[in-house]
């Protein structure tokens, strides 16, 4: 099987890629892998929906993939998914697309504008060590949450369990380029009052790592 593994950091995947088989570095953000028989391409797309966009729809548009699986971190506002969990999101929405009237905010929907700005993962990869994972809904921002009050307000309008940058990027990529996909992510912090010193991202890159090699070795 071919295998896109898409990534915004390095750092997130580094326990992943030590267990992997170098094979050759293509571009400076693309390298290709042997593992578990797969071939498996890295690409490290940088911070952000945008240049995840781009570099997603570039790769697919150049090669020929069985699966993508796109492997991070995430902020968590569900209790009940604490910083080491890992998550299977299955449903992602740009949260800052929309307008603001006075004190209100207007969704895609209520302006009446076309466009996607919320993606649905319908039919997930048979693998089995994914489906032991939580499923969530998840928000993908451009400003990660760190206010009471924008907490507060994104989590009335939206009920987001998990947020991320890159997250809703890679869906839609997928999604336009008709490939199997899944956005696999591990909790680094509570989404709260910017607090980078409550954050477990050491915790959250080996769970993540974790649980990314069991998809790869049952994929």
């Amino acid at each position: 099987m071919r295998i896109l593994i898409v990534t915004a950091t390095q750092m997130e995947v580094a326990p992943l890629v030590a267990a992997f088989h170098h094979r050759a570095e293509r571009r400076a953000n693309l390298t290709s892998h042997k593992h578990a028989a797969h071939d498996v391409d890295l690409l490290v797309t940088g911070v952000g929906m945008v240049p995840t966009a781009a570099w997603c729809a570039h790769a697919l548009a150049l090669e020929a993939y069985d699966l993508a699986l796109n492997f991070g971190v995430c902020g968590s506002f569900d209790p009940e998914l604490p910083p080491g969990a890992v998550v299977h999101v299955v449903a992602d929405r740009i949260a800052e697309l929309g307008a603001e009237d006075d004190e209100a905010f207007l969704t895609m929907a209520e302006l009446n504008l076309p466009g996607d700005y919320e993606f649905f993962n319908e039919q997930p990869p048979a693998n089995e060590a994914l489906r032991e994972l939580p499923v969530v809904r998840a928000i993908s921002v451009n400003t990660v949450h760190g206010n009471a009050r924008s907490i507060a307000e994104v989590t009335a309008r939206f009920k987001p369990q998990v947020e991320s940058m890159e997250g809703a990027a890679f869906m839609c990529a997928c999604q336009i380029g008709g490939i199997p996909f899944a956005q696999v992510r591990a909790v680094s912090n509570v989404v709260e009052q910017r607090n980078r010193g409550a954050w477990q991202m050491a915790e959250a890159i080996g769970s993540l790592s974790r649980a990314a090699l069991a998809i790869l070795e049952r994929a």
